[in-house]
């Protein structure tokens, strides 16, 4: 009786203190970032800093555990969680070995009551714990379910936790596909994890792997080719670095969901690891302070493909850590397509419409093309595949820039004004703060039809649906595509494949390339998230070629770019209505071209070297701003040319000393100016 009552005794300590036992999916894991897919896109380590990945069965390759319960546990599928003739043959050697552990004879179930438990099993009474604390997991849990716990909890050196932290951490590379030797060293690993880590004793991983191979033979659980060829393949020697795709988003991901184990992105795994690495070579042969973000969206469905936050999440330099999808920056000149397109709805332009592309003033509001030259008469299509800044000013000037603020954020962005500013002419040529992210939902509302577009990545809650204010009616969404499919691509690209427009914000800041095709948008920003300037960068350099290589990135998404919807007028200029053959301001007085010439150049009282005392004397060219053409020219009141349309004249000296430059328009207005030429 006594007997009886010190066994109960026995067991109860036993039992006493086991810890509950625990689910899987409750346990504390790593969190993981994934794709569309479900694919990895980054995981996070434990609060106690392991590497932890929930791993279940459907996740490993059948070989792998059909290897380990040979190796391990033949008899797993039918105990109770205890081998007692391995526990009896483990006993005998214990008491031959004067009480000390020799073999464990511990089943898989035993392994994950100790793995559960975290204490070690080298003495009888913890051996016998682990005994009680696997008949419960028995119990308790299914036989699929203890496993799954082994793959997730297994121990592969150092703060690896489970396979398939394991296959990513040595061989790079999900578990569900492995190689006869791969298996072999997972199998071997937990048995005695940081003696044959291979990043730290590649012999003895080879050795321990061999072991597993030589037993599973023995066994006849595998055949001796398989396992010779198996023999032969090289151990890894170190460690890889955990997939860090989407290193910005996924971190936002994890913030916004603290307590979830796996947050679903809309991102397409293979089209961000592709653009990460463009952006990350393009940066490196600009400078290695200029960062680049890149944003990729379905047009219908507004789903964020890719997300490249920098040119890398590590790059000090370039202050890799900002997310610059997010930034907010200068546009420069990424917004005239929509201005344009409020022209065409409004009735006041076609795309061969012509436009006048001269010096003009808007009260103290002087804007001048990026190259400081005037075309002249030009049609609509023509300035804004040319990114003309004047006729973009006229226009916005006749839609208005309030106008212009309100369809931006229809389109699901919100433009950024000085504090207290209304909205300005400047808006046109940049003056306003976007992001990338926003420029891309703009564009993919005119390559949608006019549609607004809501992007989202998974992140924050999903768009609700419904019916959005239009962006811009049909016909003036296509035409704006149309002219943009005829903007000129850079070295890298081949012309009409899809519609897309650069930017250049002042002072050579920022360089943006947004364009579509008929399915995907994609936006570029390039420069330095500090804002210093980066000289000689513009759009067509830094940005459109970065573009164009990534929609050569995007696969089988490529489509061509929507046809004319009905409405559309497929015309030249002398074919159009009479209204449409000429851009006219709805309120001309407003625009100050009908205001007095003025001499843009020279200024009055400069001196200007003409070469005049070497002998090779180049002549003055005047120009001239605002006013009626024709002009006539003059020097010291004799005429010196007349062109029709032009707005400059060439004037060549006698020689050195002062002179009066003067012009008369048709209206006979005139201006003049004093200067020294030599």
């Amino acid at each position: 009786m006594a007997g009886i009552i010190q066994v109960n005794m026995m067991l109860a300590e036993l039992v006493r203190g086991l810890p509950p036992t625990p689910a899987l999916a409750s346990m504390p894991v790593s969190a993981t970032v994934t794709d569309r897919e479900g694919q990895l896109l980054r995981p996070f380590t434990t609060a106690d800093g392991r590497w932890r990945l929930p791993t279940a069965r459907a996740d490993v390759d059948p070989r792998f555990l059909d290897m380990l319960i040979a190796y391990e546990d033949r008899g797993f599928a039918e105990h109770d969680g205890i081998a007692w003739s391995s526990m009896l043959r483990a006993g005998l050697q214990f008491i031959g070995a004067g009480g000390r552990v020799v073999s464990g004879g511990s089943t898989l179930t035993m392994q994950v009551a100790r793995l559960i438990e975290g204490e070690p099993t080298r003495n009888l009474w913890g051996k016998l714990r682990q005994m009680v604390h696997a008949d419960r997991l028995e119990h308790e849990l299914g036989k699929g379910d203890i496993l799954d716990l082994y793959l997730t909890l297994a121990p592969y050196g150092g703060n690896i936790e489970g396979v398939r932290a394991a296959s990513l951490a040595y061989f790079g590379k999900e578990p569900a596909r492995l190689t006869t030797a791969e298996a072999a060293l997972l199998v071997a690993l937990p048995q005695s994890p940081e003696a044959r880590r291979p990043d730290r004793d590649p012999a003895a991983a080879r050795r321990s792997r061999d072991m597993v191979l030589d037993r599973l033979v023995a066994m006849g659980a595998l055949g001796e080719e398989e396992a010779d060829y198996a023999r032969h393949e090289p151990v890894p020697t170190a460690r890889r670095e955990f997939p860090m795709l989407a290193a910005h988003m996924a971190e936002q991901a994890v913030r916004a969901q603290p307590g979830a184990r796996q947050v679903a992105l809309t991102l397409d795994r293979r089209l961000q690891e592709a653009l990460e690495r463009l952006a990350a070579a393009r940066a490196r042969l600009i400078d290695p302070k200029v960062s680049v973000a890149i944003v990729a969206a379905d047009i219908e469905s507004g789903d964020v493909l890719a997300s490249v936050g920098s040119a890398g999440l590590f790059a000090s330099e370039s202050a890799g850590f900002v997310d610059m999808t997010r930034a907010v920056r200068s546009p420069g000149s990424t917004l005239k397509p929509l201005i344009y397109g409020l022209a065409f709805e409004l009735g006041l332009a076609h795309p061969q419409s012509l436009i006048e592309d001269r010096p003009t003033a808007f009260g103290a509001y002087l804007p001048v093309n990026f190259d400081g030259f005037n075309r002249g008469t030009v049609t609509i299509h023509d300035a804004l595949t040319e990114s003309l800044n004047i006729p973009a000013v006229v226009v916005l000037d006749a839609v208005g820039p309030a106008r212009l603020v309100s369809r931006l954020r229809r389109a699901h962005a919100d433009p950024r004004l000085p504090a207290g500013a209304a909205p300005s002419l400047a808006m046109g040529l940049g003056g306003v703060g976007i992001t990338l992210r926003e420029l891309v939902s703009s564009y993919a509302a005119i390559a949608n039809g006019g549609l607004p577009v809501q992007l989202h990545d998974g992140v924050g809650p999903q768009p609700e649906p419904g019916t959005s204010a239009p962006v811009l009616d049909p016909v003036s969404a296509w035409y704006v595509a149309d002219i943009l499919a005829d903007v000129p691509p850079p070295l890298n690209g081949s012309p009409g494949r899809i519609a897309y427009k650069t930017g250049t914000s002042y002072g050579y800041r920022d360089a943006w390339a947004i364009g579509f095709d008929g399915r995907t948008v994609i936006g570029v920003w390039v420069g330095r998230p500090d804002g210093a300037p980066v000289p000689g960068l513009s759009g067509i350099v830094g940005a459109a070629p970065v573009l164009f290589e990534a929609f050569d990135r995007i696969g089988n998404r490529k489509a061509p770019l929507r046809r004319a919807p009905p409405g559309a007028i497929l015309a030249s200029n002398p074919d159009l209505p009479a209204p449409l053959r000429r851009f006219r301001h709805p309120n001309e007085s407003m625009v100050a071209r009908q205001a007095a010439p003025q001499i843009a150049y020279p200024g009055d009282g400069v001196d200007v070297d003409l070469g005049l005392a070497s002998g090779e004397a180049s002549p003055l060219m005047v120009k001239v701003r605002n006013g009626v053409p024709p002009f006539t020219f003059f020097a010291n009141g004799a005429p010196f040319g007349r062109p029709e349309f032009a707005r400059q004249s060439l004037w060549t000296p006698d020689g050195p000393g002062y002179v009066t430059l003067s012009v008369v328009d048709a209206k006979g207005q005139g201006d003049s100016v004093r200067v020294f030429v030599d």
